[in-house]
């Protein structure tokens, strides 16, 4: 299940609850290109702290957009995920220096302000 939450126009944010399906990413593309078309950069947040899983189809759907937008990395420059699992903050701290020009950080749920204006703070502004 997929809660898209508000944000400045320039940052993609959603909560991912229990189950994320096909339609889910469906419409987490359409966002995103929604955001993309109006600006060169965007931040990214997503709020784990509920989801459990995703279908084989939701799986497949990101698979194939993210592997589509590896030419862009540049373009979401700061990715913010909320999770109260000590593992997988710990993997995001391992994976952030890996990943070229994008900052991944992990904050827990009571930081959720934290996290959406760090997504935010794109250095330059939100266009640059």
């Amino acid at each position: 299940m997929l809660t898209i939450l508000p944000a400045p126009d320039h940052v993609a944010a959603y909560r991912l609850m229990q189950t994320l399906t096909g339609e889910d990413v469906d419409a987490i593309m359409a966002d995103i290109g929604t955001k993309l078309a109006r600006h060169e950069k965007v931040g990214v947040l997503v709020d784990l702290t509920d989801f459990t899983d995703m279908t084989l189809t939701a799986a497949w759907k990101d698979a194939r957009y993210s592997i589509g937008k590896l030419w862009e990395l540049k373009r979401f420059p700061k990715e913010a995920v909320i999770t109260n699992k000590g593992w997988l903050a710990g993997f995001i701290d391992l994976l952030d220096p890996a990943i070229p020009f994008v900052k991944v950080r992990a904050f827990k749920p009571e930081d959720f302000e934290k996290a959406l204006a760090w997504a935010g703070d794109i250095e330059g502004g939100p266009d640059a």
